[in-house]
């Protein structure tokens, strides 16, 4: 397959994939709830789907014969956003084997490790235990409809592990400082590596309020921060659908933001030391 073939076989196959997919989710949902369908039109589905899968398989197995690695061939066939929201799914599933087996993720031969997930526990706690009432009031409501029970059954129970999952994705993913950078997170979506040879200030400032700005990061837990990184160079910060934006400025809270504002500082004014700065150079802000 060409690079002039690909592209318009790739097309094709996405448009049929847009149509296909929620087709079949229907029909199956139908199913489920005791409907009827015409013969042809599950012939009709299915059929669809088996030609869709085997004409990916085939243009899978080209793209890997022309060198593509098994992530590449993947990207060429699911746009970009379906496999971000895929995997964010998926990384907070696995946060709750992380969470309960106390594997914190990125952690290894790090010069600090700085938690911030504490001050969000109650809410995310409130959130599953009104999520856990729903469904036992659904479960109660719907006794007399087994198929629909079990379909809504399904979403709440999915629910629940989705409003864990969020938790235990700040509990497993702390900031972690180390390699000459900053790495701050917040939960599984914002994952932003700050050198430290580009931080010009660091502060503690407890913030309760933030407005989106350009330029910004805040990384709230809370609704708080309560250290602020000034950068002279900006860096570049990934969104959850691939959205790439600069910043020069970060906030972001830890459980002890004064460990963390004093780790990030000394570790700034050693790796300036090491850059051997002329006399002149200002020395770093803080406060």
């Amino acid at each position: 397959m060409t690079g002039r073939e690909r592209g318009p076989v790739l097309r094709v196959l996405r448009a049929v994939a847009y149509v296909a997919l929620p087709a079949e989710l229907v029909v199956l949902v139908l199913l489920l709830g005791g409907v009827r369908m015409p013969g042809a039109v599950l012939v009709g589905t299915e059929l669809l789907m088996g030609v869709l899968l085997t004409a990916e398989a085939v243009v899978w197995t080209r793209l890997r014969r022309r060198g593509l690695s098994r992530r590449e061939a993947l990207a060429e066939l699911v746009p970009e956003r379906v496999l971000r929201l895929i995997a964010h799914e998926l990384t907070l599933l696995a946060s709750l084997w992380r969470w309960a087996a106390r594997r914190p993720h990125g952690t290894a031969g790090a010069e600090g490790v700085f938690p911030h997930a504490r001050d969000q526990a109650a809410l995310m706690y409130g959130f599953a235990f009104v999520c856990l009432v729903e469904t036992a009031g659904m479960s109660w409501l719907l006794a007399d409809l087994p198929v629909v029970h079990a379909i809504v059954l399904v979403l709440d129970v999915y629910t629940v592990l989705f409003v864990l999952g969020l938790h235990a994705a700040s509990v497993t993913r702390p900031h972690v400082l180390g390699d000459g950078r900053l790495r701050a997170r917040q939960g599984a979506h914002v994952d932003v590596c700050v050198p430290l040879d580009r931080i010009t200030a660091v502060r503690r400032e407890n913030r309760f309020t933030h407005e989106k700005r350009d330029g910004e990061l805040n990384l709230a837990v809370g609704s708080q921060t309560s250290v602020t990184l000034e950068l002279g160079e900006p860096v570049d910060v990934v969104g959850l659908l691939g959205g790439v934006r600069q910043v020069t400025t970060v906030r972001l809270h830890a459980d002890d933001p004064r460990a963390l504002y004093e780790a990030v500082r000394d570790a700034v004014a050693v790796t300036r030391a090491r850059t051997a700065p002329s006399p002149g150079q200002d020395p770093l802000p803080t406060a």
